[in-house]
């Protein structure tokens, strides 16, 4: 599996915030994105997800076969919000994010217990605390088996001992051929992973 990107441009609010950016990305590759705030980051991975339309260029996944022929139905998208009810239960979002997205190797439990969270999957997601709903939203990406994982900010609200846990999570999942491409402002901890700074504010 191959996600080639282009070209790409990216407006907000009908002003471009980059253009020219190309990459590929290979089974097992990372890329990291920095640059300051306003370089378009975010804007980047929403694009690639298609969440925001592309200004120009062309993005394309080589390789998904029937299984995943498009860039949407092989990735995670982990954005700024966490997507999950706050009125259900940690288990109960994962459960539904599992049976909307498919199964992935490893059970609803087996991930809470992978982010730190075992014991707590009853609690209703809003009684978490901000670090808490994070871990629980990283746990999403370990339910459902996606070969794209796209990641703004995945450490934001985590401290030390849930940054190493995460950082473990993307190796195996670089290791077992998956793709990363993240978005941060503070290391990951990615070994080997390539790197992508955007410019300064247009």
């Amino acid at each position: 599996m191959r996600l080639i990107a282009e070209n790409l441009g990216g407006e907000r609010g009908g002003e471009t915030v980059f253009s020219g950016i190309g990459f590929a990305l290979d089974r097992g590759q990372a890329l990291v994105v920095t640059g300051p705030n306003g370089s378009g980051k975010s804007t980047l991975l929403r694009i690639v997800a298609g969440l925001l339309p592309k200004a120009e260029g062309r993005l394309l996944i080589e390789g998904g076969g029937d299984e995943f022929p498009s860039i949407a139905s092989a990735c995670h998208y982990l954005g700024h919000q966490n997507a999950m009810k706050t009125a259900l239960s940690v288990t109960e979002n994962l459960r539904f994010w599992r049976d909307f997205n498919g199964r992935g190797s490893v059970g609803v439990e087996a991930a809470l217990e992978t982010v730190g969270l075992d014991g707590i999957g009853h609690l209703p997601f809003g009684y978490l605390s901000t670090g808490q709903r994070r871990r629980a939203a990283i746990a999403k990406l370990l339910v459902s088996h996606r070969p794209l994982w796209l990641l703004d900010e995945p450490t934001a609200g985590l401290d030390k001992a849930s940054e190493a846990r995460f950082a473990g999570a993307m190796a195996r999942h670089i290791e077992d051929g998956g793709i990363v491409l993240a978005a941060t402002h503070l290391p990951l901890g990615l070994e080997g992973a390539r790197g992508l700074v955007m410019g300064e504010p247009v």
